[in-house]
């Protein structure tokens, strides 16, 4: 048996690697008599892949009713879904509430306690208490020396071991959640894309010393725009908490004016605008680069710091106290800007940042950068040029229609080609959340395979870079990561690896009736030998199976 394994292993490493050949071009209608091969990549593609049974409801449904469907997520019903969430009430907790249940009492405490430490001269004699103590969420301070988590300060008082478990409680909820959504969710299409989006505007969590910041960045910023307007995301996502926090735009301000010279000085040229105290370029050049235009989408050093000028005041009302954005007019740059081109006339206010979303969201560039990221995740890692240029093409016209560029995408003959069909290597959450479908497992202990996702490679929501996660199969794909998954598919098949319970009768009808239902019984010879060995037992085959490479592919 260890040969066999071996043997998959180094069928998997072949084919992960493979380059496909260049699907054709053109547009096409949804067939309407697709065969189960095209069915089976559909599902693959809008779904967490096939639950057994999909791929002959699809079939009898009509895959133009499916994708339709799938493309308006509020038409589908949800219960069983919404059941298994009742069990994660901090999904529901703001920051709002967090910051004045749990976080205002454990300043108050730590600040009870430190007026307690001084000495005679009434100075304190805890020096990382100087200034002021670290605002909700923040992980820097203007003014400040550095900023120090509370998990370094000593003597934790009650309140402080309170923020600290519901913190942690919200972020394990909200990990589970994910994992919940991808697999039981009916609303496929929707939580796919929210996985993309979220990774396409990412934070990190570890970032965020306010985890409900995070839940309602995905709850209310991502996911109930993932098929509207692009400008409407990309505005959402500027204005929110997560992303203020996450790339430092909440402290940046304009830089002090120049004192005018005395009217009896003697007349000279004005020193030139400091450009560096105050303001912060990090969501200024990530907003171009990552988020609209692209690295080679044509702006310049000068464009980002313009930019960067337009989003000074865009901040938060009082990050202790949860309250989200606000426009600050005292940090903003009121001068006149010229961003790509643009001209932004000078003394305006929060109209500067507005301007220059307006300017982004319909650039040409944005539209070839966004539509070739999207075409990576559903079509192919290399999209064909003339596609891209199609689907920005509808970008454009229909003003950054997120639902229309979805169903160009759907639709194209790119996607439904043979050549598209398993092009992409399966992301560890991928990988796991397909498992689980395809073996309609009842899942009893989220927070363990919300761990094997993390030993994979790909911790939830914790991607330190604002690039978020590869979308290519060099990134998924090494021998290490393999023997894992290999090591994760086979202890799954025989005990739901203590996390989940299998459905005990998949296999009632041999591990063939299992293959043809969620992989169209399409395997490789080498797959087919080894599931068909006399020695391996029907959890074995099974195993065999999820870490096939036709299963860790999609």
């Amino acid at each position: 048996m260890q040969r066999v394994i071996i043997a998959v292993v180094l069928a998997y490493v072949a084919t992960a690697c493979t380059v496909n050949p260049r699907p054709t071009t053109g547009v096409s209608r949804v067939p309407d008599q697709p065969d189960s091969k095209t069915l089976l990549h559909v599902l693959n593609r809008t779904e967490f892949g096939p639950r057994p049974g999909d791929i002959e409801r699809v079939r009898a449904q009509g895959l133009a009713v499916y994708l339709d469907e799938q493309l308006h997520p509020e038409s589908l019903p949800d219960r069983a879904l919404l059941s298994r969430l009742d069990s994660l009430p901090a999904l529901a907790l703001t920051p709002r509430v967090f910051a004045t249940d749990y976080y205002a009492p454990m300043v108050a405490a730590r600040q009870e306690y430190a007026n307690t430490q001084k000495d005679a001269t009434g100075k304190t004699t805890l020096p990382f208490l100087r200034g002021h103590l670290q605002p909700i969420a923040a992980a820097t301070l203007p003014g400040g020396d550095k900023a120090v988590t509370i998990l370094q300060q000593p003597a934790l008082t009650q309140e402080e071991i309170l923020f600290q478990r519901r913190n942690q409680e919200a972020f394990d909820q909200l990990q589970a959640a994910k994992l919940l959504r991808a697999v039981y969710s009916e609303r496929q299409l929707q939580e796919v894309l929210t996985d993309f989006w979220f990774n396409h505007f990412n934070v990190d969590a570890r970032k965020i010393e306010d985890r409900p910041v995070v839940v309602e960045y995905e709850r209310d910023v991502i996911r109930p725009r993932v098929l509207g307007h692009f400008r409407d995301l990309l505005g959402a996502t500027a204005k929110s908490p997560a992303m203020l926090f996450y790339l430092d735009n909440w402290l940046s301000s304009a830089p002090p004016t120049p004192a005018k010279p005395r009217p009896h000085a003697r007349a000279m040229a004005p020193p030139p605008r400091p450009t560096g105290r105050g303001l912060n370029e990090n969501y200024g050049r990530e907003l171009m680069e990552l988020h609209t235009l692209g690295v080679d989408g044509g702006y310049t050093q000068r464009d980002v710091v313009e930019v960067a000028r337009c989003f000074t005041g865009w901040t938060l009302r009082n990050p202790r106290d949860g309250l989200g954005f606000v426009f600050d007019d005292k940090m903003h740059d009121r001068g006149e800007k010229r961003v790509l081109g643009h001209s932004i006339k000078a003394g305006q206010g929060v109209e500067d940042g507005e301007a220059v979303l307006d300017i982004l969201a319909r650039h040409p560039a944005t539209a070839r950068f966004v539509s070739t990221q999207l075409l990576r995740r559903f079509v192919s890692d290399d999209p064909p040029k003339a596609l891209v240029e199609r689907i920005a093409r509808t970008f454009r016209q229909t003003d950054g229609d997120l639902r229309e560029v979805m169903r160009a995408i759907l639709m194209s003959s790119e996607f439904l080609a043979p050549e598209a069909y398993r092009a992409k290597v399966k992301n560890p959450f991928e990988f796991v959340v397909s498992a689980l479908r395809a073996t309609n497992a009842s899942i009893t202990n989220p927070r363990s395979l919300v761990g094997t996702i993390a030993a994979m490679g790909e911790p939830l929501y914790q991607y330190q870079a604002p690039t978020g996660y590869g979308d290519r199969a060099t990134v998924w794909v090494n021998a290490g990561t393999l023997i894992t998954r290999l090591n994760f598919a086979m202890a799954f098949a025989a005990n739901g690896q203590n996390a989940a319970t299998v459905d005990p009768t998949l296999t009632a009808g041999g591990i063939e009736a299992w293959s043809a239902a969620v992989l169209a019984d399409d395997l490789s010879p080498a797959t087919r030998a080894a599931i068909q060995s006399p020695r391996a037992t029907a959890p074995l085959r099974l195993g065999l199976l999820l870490g096939s490479p036709e299963f860790q592919r999609r």
